[in-house]
């Protein structure tokens, strides 16, 4: 008991000292384990959110100034301190003009494996591997942190997206699945290496033109910002053509499949021939999103 009351008050001190960049919402779900009875889960839970809780970097924000964002991790299988694991990691920006939050970030990771023991602190420290949970919930902070600064100013992000990458080059030399090229297109892996390569330039362009330039324009001029969601998805169309089925754009199109639909269903008309053409061409998943779209 004694330990535990440590361990609560250890953590409750850390939140209050430091600035917090993420406001995270996190659900453990054990279902599959059978065992949901077990405190070890929620005690994980309270311990991921107060991890993604801290302070990630120097800004100093106010609460409304937090990046909105959630992790949901599915426990597949639970044995002694072992876990198997999925986590489905999402993230949103405020518009600006309007109430309205969109999607920046959502991605699926199949490769969520970790050890924990109850009441384990949580602590990342740069350029060391401490385990694959902190390794694993450290990179997507500095995910979700370079794509929201991508959104907000050309290539905004790169620090952060640098961090996740020594985190991917650490990580790989130790921890389980995910962490390597040879872990598949939809691995953290491929999903930082393509952020950061030369050859995805205009995706980072797209994400900055997309929304400062399309969605946070629209309050005032709806035309202007739609014209401007135009050239982006013709910039993501040129990324596509030379690397299809990558990681960073099917994250885009899972966050954005029923926003563009919206955005080009009512209102001032574009033209919107080429746009599902790209469309279609691009994430043939959402085909159905994009037959909604009228010309």
């Amino acid at each position: 008991m004694k330990n535990i009351l440590i361990y609560s008050l250890l953590m409750l001190f850390s939140c209050v000292l430091s600035a917090q960049e993420l406001n995270c919402s996190v659900t453990v779900n054990a279902e599959q384990t059978g065992k949901t009875q077990l405190s070890i889960f929620k005690t994980l839970e309270t311990s991921v959110k107060e991890f993604m809780n801290q302070s990630w970097t120097d800004l100093d924000l106010d609460d409304d100034e937090r990046i909105q964002c959630s992790i949901f991790i599915t426990i597949k299988e639970y044995n002694s301190d072992n876990f198997t694991a999925t986590v489905q990691v999402q993230s949103s920006r405020p518009v600006y003009g309007s109430l309205y939050s969109t999607p920046v970030l959502n991605f699926k990771d199949n490769d969520f494996n970790f050890n924990y023991t109850e009441y384990q602190p949580l602590r990342y420290s740069e350029n060391t591997f401490n385990s694959n949970l902190i390794s694993n919930l450290s990179f997507y902070a500095f995910t979700i942190l370079g794509l929201d600064a991508d959104t907000y100013a050309l290539q905004g992000g790169e620090d952060y997206h640098q961090e996740a990458k020594q985190i991917v080059n650490i990580s790989a030399q130790t921890a389980g699945g995910g962490w390597t090229a040879n872990d598949g297109n939809q691995s953290k892996y491929k999903l930082n290496a393509d952020i950061i390569s030369s050859n995805f330039t205009k995706y980072r362009e797209a994400l900055y033109v997309y929304h400062r330039l399309g969605l946070d324009v629209m309050h005032s001029d709806v035309e202007a910002g739609k014209n401007s969601i135009v050239d982006a998805i013709q910039l993501l169309r040129d990324v596509n053509n030379n690397r299809p089925n990558s990681a960073p754009m099917r994250a885009f199109f899972d966050a954005k499949s029923s926003e563009i639909e919206s955005v080009f269903t009512g209102g001032p008309s574009v033209e919107v021939n080429k746009v599902v053409e790209n469309l279609r061409r691009i994430s043939p998943l959402y085909n159905k999103n994009w037959n909604k779209i009228k010309f």
